[in-house]
């Protein structure tokens, strides 16, 4: 699952999202946006909440009566009992469960605050260091990391402080990550968008290996990236960026004659769904779009993402 934290203004999903303060034309169609989940399949954080508890590759409950069983262990369970009628059944008791986790994500001090280094420097309160500047402009230059297109970086036209997302679905062609057990089987893919988990868009073709586009707050601080967990640092996740291209045998396994699979966790049919703009689209064999110490910079400004931020007096 995407990040929990900063969703508290994601639309909720459509086929077809016009939004005039971030493009300034409200007549652009961009696309598929929207919803909790990295297939954009539920809109509410009830939803959400209830997706984890029983997914198989999960908490794996397999009803909502043993799920209960377990919360009548803990130490909450008084309070959930105190909030139901004595001859409520299991289903209502889950309900009441799902809406306090629901209302618990509606704390902002936990889960929007705004208070990384970047917001300090949007309030005037503190200055960035050369990296982080220098790492900003990558940031948002179209021709270097062209990050700002999806994660955008500026404040809203009433003064918001930015999600560092659009909230958009993309094929982004990662590799597959041969740690998931389902991937052992080489006909079973994550399509995202247009499924397995997904059902409702399964016959849209141009939606296969869309995921959602997820917040760069606090991303520093994550362990693994992407839907499918393959890369494990915030470097390999940017070489990945400016080199899937460039350098794809780095990326991606070879064929029996030799030449590299690109993009081998998606069926051949879909590949002309993979996102082909700066800084991708370079030829194999070319420059990357970024430096090794431009990555790096990159990476500080990252950095300035993570909540928690203490202004030096």
């Amino acid at each position: 699952m995407p990040s929990l934290r900063y969703l508290q203004v994601a639309p909720s999903f459509t086929e077809h999202y016009f939004d005039a303060e971030t493009t300034g034309d409200d007549s652009i169609d961009n696309g598929p946006t929207g919803g909790l989940t990295w297939d954009g399949r539920v809109d509410r954080g009830r939803d959400q909440a209830r997706l984890p508890l029983f997914s198989p590759y999960e908490m794996a409950n397999d009803s909502p009566a043993s799920l209960l069983v377990r919360v009548r262990r803990a130490s909450y369970a008084g309070e959930l009992t105190a909030l139901l009628d004595a001859d409520s059944d299991s289903s209502v008791a889950l309900d009441t469960l799902l809406e306090a986790f629901e209302a618990w994500e509606q704390d902002y001090a936990e889960f929007y605050p705004y208070s990384s280094k970047y917001d300090a420097w949007l309030a005037g309160d503190t200055p960035l260091s050369d990296s982080e500047q220098r790492g900003l402009k990558l940031f948002a230059d179209p021709d270097k990391g062209n990050c700002a297109r999806c994660h955008i970086a500026t404040r809203g036209a009433n003064g918001t402080p930015p999600q560092f997302t659009d909230y958009g679905l993309i094929a982004l062609g990662a590799p597959r990550n041969d740690r998931i057990p389902a991937n052992a089987n080489p006909s079973w893919y994550d399509l995202g968008l247009c499924g397995p988990e997904r059902l409702d868009l399964q016959a849209r073709d141009e939606y296969c290996g869309r995921f959602m586009t997820p917040t760069l707050r606090n991303v520093a601080l994550r362990k693994t990236f992407f839907h499918n967990g393959v890369f494990r640092s915030l470097k390999d996740v940017i070489e990945f960026y400016v080199e899937r291209d460039t350098n794809p045998e780095k990326w991606y396994p070879r064929n029996h004659d030799g030449s590299v699979r690109k993009f081998d966790d998606m069926p051949a049919r879909y590949l002309g769904n993979v996102e082909t703009g700066p800084p991708f689209g370079r030829p194999a064999g070319g420059r990357p779009a970024l430096t090794d110490s431009e990555i790096q910079d990159l990476i500080a400004f990252l950095k300035t993402l993570t909540d928690g931020f203490q202004v030096s007096n």
